[in-house]
């Protein structure tokens, strides 16, 4: 029988709360839309790419993008409207990352207009500008705190979706962590790298928060299963 080992730093549940809040910035065009991107803070590209996420709990694997679609369906910009739908804003490690692409698309798509003369700057209506907005988070500890993996798989069963969403969105994205937190204490502090590769290779965005805890429980009770059997 393989031995359980303990922790060696317990794992503390936190858990967020979001609100949303007017920056005062907005634009009519698309170099306007450009210079918003480029210079405000990340919690707006945040809000812009990523607001859907915390929503509507992941019912869709490829969420909207607020700048593609103001391009689109407000400047009549279709081709790069669908050019910002198309980048995979999950697959990027940080909102830096994320901003420097849609920054990018958007600065070669006024080159090539300019250069070539093809197109039109147009200009929304003062009742269709774009407003940028932030996301604000404000995290704090719970009192749920896991000394082993028995522990962690009881008190996950029973922490809030918001809990959830931080240790596994928050910390990936906006903290630049890389991995969820879940597989990060797995590898760092209980030493199982098989369990913690796993949950690091699930796809969050394609499960619903609690889907995604069905699914983390499964992989836990799995292991530790195999564990007990050696």
């Amino acid at each position: 029988m393989q031995r359980l080992r303990k922790a060696k730093q317990p794992f503390t549940f936190y858990t967020r709360l979001h609100l949303q809040e007017l920056t005062g910035q907005k634009t009519r065009d698309l170099k306007g839309l450009l210079k918003g991107i480029r210079e405000l803070s990340g919690s707006v590209i945040y809000h812009h790419t990523h607001r859907f996420l915390q929503q509507h709990q992941f019912l869709s694997p490829e969420p909207p993008n607020d700048f593609a679609y103001w391009v689109a369906e407000v400047l009549g910009e279709h081709k790069l409207g669908e050019e910002l739908a198309s980048i995979d804003t999950i697959q990027f490690p940080s909102i830096r990352a994320l901003r420097e692409k849609l920054a990018q698309t958007i600065e070669g798509h006024i080159r090539y207009m300019e250069k070539t003369g093809q197109g039109q700057f147009r200009v929304s209506s003062v009742e269709e500008q774009f407003h940028f907005i932030k996301t604000i988070s404000f995290v704090f500890p719970t009192p749920y705190v896991a000394h082993n993996l028995p522990e962690f798989v009881e008190i996950f069963k029973k922490v809030t979706i918001n809990s959830i969403y931080f240790h596994v969105f928050e910390a990936k994205l906006r903290l630049e962590k890389g991995v969820n937190d879940f597989s990060y204490w797995i590898d760092t502090s209980c030493a199982d790298l098989k369990l913690s590769k796993e949950l690091a290779g699930l796809d969050p965005y394609t499960h619903t928060l609690e889907g995604l805890r069905t699914k983390i429980i499964d992989l836990i009770e799995a292991r530790l299963e195999e564990v007990k059997k050696g």
